[in-house]
């Protein structure tokens, strides 16, 4: 019988650990509800009620070599529950190489929420892969008043880097104040990662493998500061070259190269 009451004793007292615990949790995180996502569960081209292309070749203003290119499945296309965006040397409309920039911009689009994409990156001197926001109306002005968020940016020449940045009118690279910071990991070309955006009125946090590392705070000053008060769209795009990801040059031998993005996950 006193056996009997210890363990129940036992019990009780992890039920109420757990139940502290629970209330203990972010009340964002436990409230989020998914309001957009693809799954890829399907083959063919990207999905067109969730993403548009982003096309040309005019050096989209980083003196980037590639031509982004509409509905080609050598450069998006969906297999096996995956996306490929691939980037190819080849001459096309001008350009020695080509690859995709797909934008959610008016079919996915949201202010605040946690945004998560799996994905799995390009490796190789000259590649330039990102996943990130712009916002939808640019209510501020034109970039950088407007804003952008970095979730995860890459360069070739770095294989063990990623990058998380915002930008906007106060903290931008061409004036040398822009905020952002680095993480690693070994194996970003051969393995997936989940790279994550948690984004309040009150400040930006961006993950890695839900491992913290980097955080911007909203000032409360104004919007050259904190412009993160509109609705922003998702892209997904691997560039070659460019004033970043071509600083090393580009190395010809490794192409194809693609970035593989098993989900992508928007909660709010």
């Amino acid at each position: 019988m006193e056996i009997k009451r210890l363990v129940f004793g036992l019990i009780a007292i992890g039920q109420l650990y757990l139940a502290g615990c629970a209330q203990k949790k972010d009340p964002e995180i436990k409230e989020a509800k998914l309001v957009w996502s693809d799954e890829f569960n399907y083959t063919g081209l990207p999905d067109s009620t969730k993403w548009s292309y982003d096309t040309g070749g005019d050096g989209w203003g980083n003196n980037e070599k590639q031509f982004y290119t509409e509905k080609r499945t050598q450069n998006a296309h969906v297999e096996n529950g995956i996306l490929t965006i691939t980037a190819m040397k080849e001459d096309f409309q001008g350009a020695g190489y080509t690859s995709a920039r797909l934008v959610s911009k008016n079919k996915g689009e949201w202010k605040y929420g946690r945004m998560e994409i799996r994905a799995k990156l390009p490796k190789g001197r000259g590649v330039w892969p990102a996943i990130w926001m712009l916002p939808t109306y640019s209510d501020h002005g034109d970039w950088p008043a407007s804003g952008e968020i970095d979730i995860m940016e890459h360069v070739g020449y770095l294989p063990d880097s990623v990058f998380a940045t915002v930008h906007t009118g106060a903290y931008n690279h061409t004036i040398g104040t822009q905020k952002g910071t680095q993480t690693f990991r070994t194996d970003l070309s051969e393995a997936f990662h989940v790279y994550k955006l948690d984004w309040n009125e009150n400040e930006i946090k961006i993950f890695i493998d839900d491992e913290l590392y980097f955080t911007f705070s909203n000032e409360k000053k104004t919007f050259r500061e904190w412009p993160f008060d509109q609705k922003f769209h998702l892209l997904l795009n691997v560039a070659v070259g460019g004033n970043w990801g071509g600083s090393r040059g580009i190395d010809d031998s490794i192409f194809p190269q693609a970035m593989q993005v098993d989900w992508v996950r928007v909660y709010q």
